[in-house]
């Protein structure tokens, strides 16, 4: 019996050393006596039992040849991903440095545009400030303006009215100088009166009373009419000099007012004049201020919209 066991072990195919190596799943799990031929040989099975194990050989033999394609198809697989790998272009990777350089400047113009913006407010601010202070001034320059012209409507009035006081008293002086010429002709008339009838008379000579010198008395009335008489027209000169030259001051110094005055209105008005000019130069420069702030915001918006389009 042992030697048709032999024979018939022999016959059949056993399982190699190297397949209790196999990294094929569950073929590692067969017991490792399986493929032993001695044991078969020495074992003592009936027939259903070696049916089972021809057909475990069976089915490992198919699943190491199996394992044998499968490698063969790993193997050629490789190969073909090898050379496709070599025949492909290599991938690379797309540089954005320029993009961020392009962000960093755009950030950059960003900022200086903000800082521009902010020196151009402070600007406006200075400018709206500046032109405050301007319409302050031309409204204190406007009142001064109003009071001076006040103030030489009124020196008008009063050079008016000198100038006719001073008319009046040129024809009060006329009528005084007309009167004493009046009394001049009437005093020489009754002087002559007297002397014709002086010397019509006769001379009557009175032992008891002593002689009168009428001539001596007549000389003597005449000098003292003549004496009052010129002091009268010396007073009446003198008051009339006095007044002329208090009225010719009066005129004088009102004409030097006025004079100062309406070189104080011409500079008042050059003075308006330039600050006018002045402010419309400042509105001139804070709207072009505005219309540039506007431009530029206009400008680095649209940048910066099409900055994060690209991004």
């Amino acid at each position: 019996p042992n030697m048709s066991c032999r024979s018939t072990c022999s016959s059949r195919p056993c399982v190699p050393p190297s397949c209790h190596t196999c990294t094929l799943p569950g073929a590692c799990n067969i017991p490792a006596n399986v493929g032993n031929c001695g044991w078969f040989c020495e074992g003592s099975f009936n027939g259903s039992e070696k049916e089972t194990m021809q057909f475990l050989n069976d089915r490992l033999a198919s699943y190491l040849e199996k394992v044998r394609q499968l490698e063969r198809e790993n193997a050629e697989l490789e190969s073909r991903i090898r050379e496709w790998c070599q025949q492909q272009v290599p991938f690379v990777c797309p540089s954005y440095q320029s993009y961020f350089r392009t962000i960093e400047e755009l950030q950059q113009k960003i900022l200086c545009s903000k800082a521009e913006n902010a020196r151009l407010v402070v600007q406006i601010d200075n400018a709206k400030l500046a032109s405050d202070d301007f319409r302050t001034k031309y409204e204190t320059e406007l009142g001064l303006r109003q009071l001076v012209e006040s103030d030489i409507n009124g020196l008008r009035r009063i050079l008016d009215e000198l100038t006719l006081c001073k008319a009046d008293l040129e024809a009060q002086v006329e009528s005084l100088k007309e009167e004493l010429l009046c009394l001049k002709q009437n005093h020489e008339q009754e002087v002559n009166t007297l002397r014709c009838q002086i010397g019509d008379r006769l001379n009557v000579e009175v032992d008891a009373a002593p002689t009168v010198d009428l001539n001596s008395v007549l000389n003597e009335t005449r000098s003292q009419y003549e004496a009052l008489v010129e002091t009268n027209r010396r007073d009446v000169e003198e008051w009339f000099t006095t007044q002329t030259e208090e009225l010719n001051k009066q005129v004088v110094s009102s004409s030097e007012q006025l004079q100062s005055y309406q070189a104080e209105i011409i500079e008042l008005r050059r003075t308006v004049n330039a600050l006018e000019i002045e402010l419309q130069a400042q509105h001139n420069l804070r709207d072009s201020l505005e219309n540039t702030l506007t431009e530029t915001e206009a400008r680095y918006s649209s940048q910066l919209g099409q900055v994060q389009c690209m991004i």
